[in-house]
């Protein structure tokens, strides 16, 4: 589904009946099944063809910056896991069955992908996180399993029989490499064809085996902070920031005769240490907009391809950008905007384009903001090769 921008793909119109969504709007499916229940959607892309060929994926695997996996279920019932990159050899034989290979983030290196990634942005991009692509021969899957992240599973190639269920006991499987479940209570079972999609929320447990040869699954998937985490993380960024020097003092500390209790007037230290930084609810969102932006490992910039000039611009699909009321945030940096710079950059960010009389009419700030961008590979001017 193409927008009115030249060469930009964007979401279907929130309140529009979509085919992707078996024709439900945006708003009603978020409002239906995102994070409750399954969608089977049969012809969510109707005659579609897979954006990158068996070879270009394999070449794609061997490659050192791209994350790729190797699973294979023997014969008898083993599973075997090893991590890429993988020369074409490295590879079991296109005949053997019950083998996959997983190459991960791929929208990250083909615009293609990146493209129809742009077709889930209905959902924050603050939580989209990547396009999975698994190769399986006959027979081929990773096993019963569960997730943690809400994923759309897109046939792309041959045919994949999904067996889907909700079940509360998820003990895996001991000593072997996969999170596989020890105990799969199938309560659904579909077969998708190309261009077929199944969404599923978080802790379905599911299971796709291919069917009748080879067969390609497209995996949208969902970023999911983990609280811990992700407060560790603000914790230090806000630290960091602060470069609060204030020493632990205790000049009222009386001679112990239990040295190794720990002094409550230290616990008191330490509490509001973290209280004066969770208090910077500015520091709190700024932060949160840098962790959120920030490149994943692997990920690098090229230098653009011509000098800078105020012409039509397209953001680079590797650039993660959003936004708030006071600040943008792109690939892990923040910086303040108001006014009319601001529409301006949270343009950019909803559209990942902006036309060259918009440009042309930024102010010198804006300009120069998005000449750095451009050096720094961050965006390119439209008329410039992106693969």
């Amino acid at each position: 589904m193409t927008s009115s921008l030249p060469g930009v793909v964007l979401a279907p119109p929130i309140d529009e009946p979509s085919t992707l969504l078996g024709g439900l709007t945006p708003r009603q499916f978020m409002r239906r099944h995102w994070q409750r229940k399954p969608l089977l959607i049969r012809q969510a892309i109707p005659g579609f063809q897979p954006l990158l060929s068996r070879a270009e994926l394999f070449a794609l695997a061997a490659r050192e910056e791209v994350e790729s996996r190797l699973i294979v279920h023997e014969p008898e019932g083993g599973w075997r896991l090893r991590h890429g990159p993988f020369g074409r050899t490295a590879l079991p034989a296109l005949k053997r069955p019950g083998w996959t290979l997983l190459v991960q983030g791929v929208d990250l290196h083909v615009d293609a992908i990146h493209r129809l990634m742009q077709r889930f942005r209905f959902v924050p991009d603050a939580r989209l996180d990547d396009l999975m692509i698994s190769w399986a021969s006959e027979g081929g899957g990773v096993g019963p399993h569960v997730d943690s992240y809400d994923v759309f599973l897109l046939q792309a190639h041959g045919r994949r029989r999904w067996r889907i269920g909700r079940q509360k006991d998820l003990r895996l499987q001991e000593g072997v490499p996969l999170k596989i479940l020890q105990r799969f209570e199938p309560q659904e079972e579909w077969v998708l064809d190309p261009g077929d999609m199944l969404y599923l929320p978080p802790l379905w447990c599911h299971d796709g085996i291919a069917e009748a040869g080879e067969c390609m699954t497209y995996s949208i998937g969902f970023r999911v902070p983990q609280r811990g985490g992700l407060a560790a993380e603000l914790v230090q960024r806000l630290a960091d920031e602060h470069e609060d020097e204030t020493l632990y003092r205790d000049p009222s500390q009386a001679a112990t005769d239990t040295p190794a209790r720990l002094p409550e007037a230290m616990v008191e230290f330490a509490h509001t240490s973290l209280a004066r930084l969770v208090a910077d609810e500015e520091g709190v969102r700024i932060a949160l907009g840098e962790i959120m932006t920030e490149p994943k490992p692997r990920v690098w910039f090229e230098a653009p391809a011509q000098p800078w000039q105020p012409a039509a611009v397209v953001l680079d699909r590797r650039t993660r950008m959003l936004y708030d009321d006071r600040h943008v945030f792109i690939n892990g940096e923040a910086l303040h905007a108001g006014g009319r710079d601001a529409r301006l950059m949270r343009q950019l960010a909803d559209q990942r384009y902006l036309p060259a009389q918009a440009v042309r009419c930024a102010s010198a700030d804006a300009q120069a903001v998005l000449a750095q961008w451009h050096e720094a590979g961050w965006l390119h001017l439209k008329g410039d090769t992106l693969e």
